[in-house]
């Protein structure tokens, strides 16, 4: 007889296909999101991050799929980008429009539409799914699994929330140093660079890492030895926060701009 649990392991294309729908009709419906699960999460992604990853292999025997079915925790990180934008622009004295301009472009494009595109186009879903199956999944009659593109932007989202808290957060209290000339406030603005996309790409290999079927996730490490090896050289010229453009340009941005 064949095993009656290979199955479960199993989500055909219509079903996977079902999920954003779903997802995006639950975004409007506060009542059902799980907020209080939500900032155990974000917690811990910047504490215990392999401790939320152990819970999505949970989620994963409950639910039959690894992604999140609630949309809570890209709703309220969106609300605290838009905030934590609404600040900056607060503090440098934009205009109603440049600071409406701002919050636009660092939810949607530096949070969302940055998200989509490593969800999809770039590398995480594609390359995992193209390269980085194990063999013996490919060529055997296990059943066939392949990242969920809902997935891949969960792990965006999970990652890009201790970026948020370094680049945004901590970086807007120390803004007033930054905004400096001189050896120091350069180095402390490339550490947070340094330190917060160092910290986003080891999340994304913990995310992928959890996933039974891929090998070689250490591929997405890569990228933090780049970013060492370029630390020192952002060293060599004095970089600073440009005040009159905070608001004119990506938050995002802000910590490295030439004179």
């Amino acid at each position: 007889m064949l095993p009656t649990t290979a199955g479960r392991g199993l989500r055909h294309p219509q079903q996977q296909q079902q999920q954003l729908p779903h997802y995006l009709r639950r975004i409007v419906k506060w009542r059902q999101m799980d907020v209080e699960y939500t900032f155990w999460q974000m917690l811990h992604l910047c504490t215990a991050p392999k401790v939320v990853y152990q819970h999505t292999k949970y989620h994963k025997q409950t639910k039959n799929q690894w992604a999140r079915d609630d949309p809570a925790f890209t709703v309220i990180s969106s609300i605290f980008l838009a905030l934590a934008a609404s600040a900056y622009c607060a503090a440098y004295g934009s205009s109603f429009l440049q600071a409406g301009v701002t919050v636009v472009g660092v939810v949607w494009l530096h949070f969302l539409l940055t998200g989509i595109s490593l969800a999809s186009i770039c590398c995480c879903r594609f390359l995992c799914n193209r390269y980085l199956r194990e063999e013996a999944a490919i060529h055997s009659h296990v059943v066939e699994q392949r990242v969920e593109w809902l997935y891949a932007f969960d792990v965006h989202c999970n990652a890009y929330f201790p970026l948020f808290i370094v680049l945004y957060v901590i970086h807007y209290f120390f803004s007033p140093l930054l905004i400096l000339r001189g050896f120091v406030p350069t180095l402390l603005s490339n550490l947070f660079f340094l330190v917060s996309l160092s910290y986003y790409h080891y999340l994304n290999f913990l995310g992928y890492d959890v996933l039974p079927f891929l090998e070689r996730t250490t591929f997405f490490l890569y990228p933090v030895a780049v970013l060492v090896v370029l630390f020192p050289c952002g060293k060599c010229r004095y970089l600073r926060i440009q005040s009159d453009e905070v608001c004119v340009r990506p938050v995002f941005l802000k910590g490295s701009l030439l004179n």
